[in-house]
């Protein structure tokens, strides 16, 4: 290993710990924003028992360990997404700051991979994909932008070449937005005419849109070809194990959406600089 590498463990166990702190949030979120609850208040609660949750039974990973994944009080069982969520989260967020350093890049990547992570889960349980994280990051992703240059592509065809960087990278992540969004949503529009049912909710349209913001067109539109084929294999993998009728079952395709927007992010950018740092 490179010895300048050793500088970033310390940095990189910080990232994992603040992770594990944001996965628990988003813990939070999952369960309270598709039932229109605030996040804020009240504090943790039992979804069985209602009984508030004490802070030393509330801390990530190790209170799920040491409660034997049940509740104190009534022994309902927690749901394996709270340590999944929080591991995931931890995890994303110690990559990112190993490949990326304490950096505005690394912020950028460690807000998509939490929002990412909250839409995986979210849609894979409730099959709901809450504005607060797709419209939300939509936004954030157009800020981010401005501050940590995308790779330029059609924007600089369409726009002045007078148009500096920053704005042909905001001008970029508009683009990834609008035409990947469009192309999703003209899909589905399609698949309901033809088929008399709908095949993808707005929510994924919204979705898409929101990657298409943090990454660009190129990356968004590749991990729209990626998440149809993890939707493919996965999804047929997991209708034949569960019994599901393949002609009616509705998949998460916003969950395969996040996966795939997840490994185009960090290994397509996290990872490849991670390496080329390592390897000199």
């Amino acid at each position: 290993m490179n010895p300048s590498m050793l500088g970033v463990i310390p940095e990189t166990i910080l990232a994992f710990l603040a992770g594990l702190l944001i996965g628990s949030f988003l813990n939070v979120c999952v369960f309270r924003l598709p039932r229109d609850l605030s996040v804020v208040a009240p504090r943790s609660f039992c979804p069985g028992c209602e009984t508030m949750i004490a802070w030393y039974d509330n801390i990530p990973l190790l209170s799920y360990v040491i409660l034997g994944g049940k509740c104190r009080h009534c022994k309902e069982r927690i749901p394996v997404r709270y340590p999944i969520v929080e591991l995931a989260t931890g995890l994303a967020f110690a990559v990112i700051v190993a490949g990326l350093g304490l950096s505005l890049a690394a912020l950028k990547y460690a807000v998509f991979s939490a929002i990412l992570i909250g839409l995986i889960a979210s849609d894979f349980e409730e099959r709901i994909l809450p504005d607060e994280f797709t419209l939300g990051g939509l936004g954030v992703g157009l800020v981010f932008a401005a501050f940590v240059p995308l790779e330029i592509g059609l924007a600089r065809v369409l726009l002045p070449m007078s148009v500096g960087e920053r704005w042909a990278s905001v001008g970029e992540s508009v683009l990834g937005a609008v035409i990947a969004g469009g192309s999703i949503w003209f899909v589905a529009f399609a698949y309901e005419k033809i088929r008399h049912r709908e095949g993808l909710g707005f929510g994924d349209v919204k979705m898409i849109a929101m990657i298409g913001a943090f990454l660009g067109l190129r990356l968004a539109l590749l991990t729209m070809i990626i998440a149809s084929l993890f939707g493919a294999i996965l999804g047929l993998i997991y209708i034949l194990l569960k019994g599901k009728d393949a002609s009616t079952y509705e998949l998460p395709f916003g969950s395969f959406l996040g996966m795939a927007a997840l490994a185009v992010a960090l290994v397509g950018q996290v990872l490849l600089v991670w390496y080329s740092n390592a390897a000199t």
